[in-house]
């Protein structure tokens, strides 16, 4: 049974990344001048490996496949070329499958999760002439190490899109008359609910994100936000979704690899209840026709083609990258059926505004901590207790997200949002 649910997950997550798909930048140098138009010639002695810590049956690890394959097509880059590690857990198996990676003579490797990055670094010191790429890492720059480097998208900036795509669903169901009052607390605010993984910084970042999206259409929003302690688990992601769909909550976000939260609310759409879906990753639809609105997605091809095409030529791999809607590096995925009208146009509106820099997600008047506007936030931990310690990001008006460290760092927990298990 657990194999032909696999299968059957593998065949969505592989129908979520189609409609998934976004567009490439031109690479750049780190002084952000555009490298040459030509693609570079796949050298055949050229390898590259890749540590992952799930396989294609998980959501978020299925994206960086998909953006590898992506990226080393459009390079010329040969299947044989790109060597695997799927399911490797973060630990010091970590730094046995790096070992072998530059033993079949990768001269670059990439691993995928942040629990990783430890390990990846030790490799990186023990193996100078080969380039180690950590996603989603934080500690590249500190390390001064040449060949070490971190690597993100500016993923928040799709939440706070998908969050917009969610309260003009909310205005809607308000027009319509659809909001009950389970759906309201004591202060009269609509109760919306986020199915979070952990209570790092990537994920209060892109919560905190989705929450202003909605916010920036409907003013009196309240969030819930249940913690599943691990990144991929459908039986624990549905059951949140449940508790959370128990409290009141009429739009259920996620910050978690499966599709269990958009399949729980689905069904419970189908029992009648109003509720609705924003997933991550890949497109939902397919588990959720009618309750999925959206998905906050990674268009990883865009980083892997440059760091790929960098590799090859022998240039550094730059030691922080983070980029987003400005190279199509974040995208949503296609709008559901029971979107509301007018959303793409809102939806096109509010990426133009990113993209121009009009918009930023975290501007210091959208947001307040103990009822007080925040004038310091800090972004880099200097001394490894999780705690940003130093680099105020906040400046000219708005915390400067993955601005000093390609990772997220954005760990305000702001007014409105409730973190019911974060013990």
């Amino acid at each position: 049974m657990k194999k032909i649910i696999a299968l059957v997950l593998a065949v969505l997550f592989v129908c979520g990344a189609l409609a998934a798909c976004g567009g490439t930048t031109t690479p750049t140098t780190d002084d952000g001048a555009a490298t040459k138009d030509e693609t570079p010639a796949a050298n055949a002695d050229f390898k590259a490996g890749v540590v992952l810590v799930g396989d294609e049956n998980e959501g978020y690890t299925f994206a960086h496949m998909e953006g590898i394959k992506g990226a080393a097509q459009k390079l010329g880059i040969a299947d044989d070329q790109i060597i695997w590690k799927y399911n490797i857990p973060e630990d010091e198996q970590c730094k046995d499958a790096c070992d072998d990676l530059v033993g079949q003579g990768c001269s670059v490797i990439f691993t995928n999760s942040y629990g990783h990055q430890s390990y990846t670094q030790q490799a990186a010191e023990e193996y100078p002439d080969v380039q180690f790429v950590a996603m989603t890492g934080d500690t590249a720059k500190a390390s001064g190490l040449e060949n070490f480097s971190n690597a993100f998208t500016l993923v928040y900036e799709s939440r706070y899109v998908s969050g917009v795509v969610a309260g003009m669903k909310l205005q809607q169901l308000i027009d319509d008359g659809k909001v009950a009052d389970e759906n309201m607390d004591e202060d009269g605010n609509i109760k919306i609910g986020y199915v979070g993984a952990y209570p790092y910084a990537e994920v209060v970042s892109g919560y905190t994100a989705f929450y202003l999206g909605i916010k920036s259409i409907v003013e009196n929003v309240a969030m819930d936000v249940q913690y599943t302690n691990s990144w991929f688990d459908m039986v624990a992601e549905g059951a949140a979704a449940d508790a959370l769909m128990a409290r009141g909550c009429i739009i259920i976000g996620q910050h978690a690899d499966s599709t269990g939260a958009p399949s729980a609310v689905q069904a419970a759409l189908d029992g009648g209840k109003e509720v609705y879906s924003v997933g991550y990753n890949v497109d939902m639809l397919s588990v959720a026709p009618t309750a999925a609105l959206t998905s906050a997605t990674n268009n990883w091809a865009v980083y892997y083609e440059y760091a790929l095409a960098a590799a090859m030529n022998g240039d550094k791999i730059e030691t922080n990258w983070a980029e987003g809607y400005l190279t199509d590096a974040v995208a949503i995925t296609a709008l559901g059926e029971s979107c509301a009208e007018g959303t793409q146009e809102k939806v096109d509106e509010v990426i133009a505004a990113i993209q121009s820099g009009e918009l930023h997600v975290f501007d210091q008047d959208s947001f307040t901590v103990g009822g007080e506007k925040v004038e310091e936030a800090f972004a880099t931990d200097t001394d490894g207790d999780f705690v940003p310690d130093a680099d105020n990001a906040m400046f000219d008006g708005y915390y400067h997200e993955s601005y000093f460290q390609s990772a997220p760092s954005f760990q305000l927990r702001i007014d409105g949002i409730t973190e019911l298990n974060n013990n």
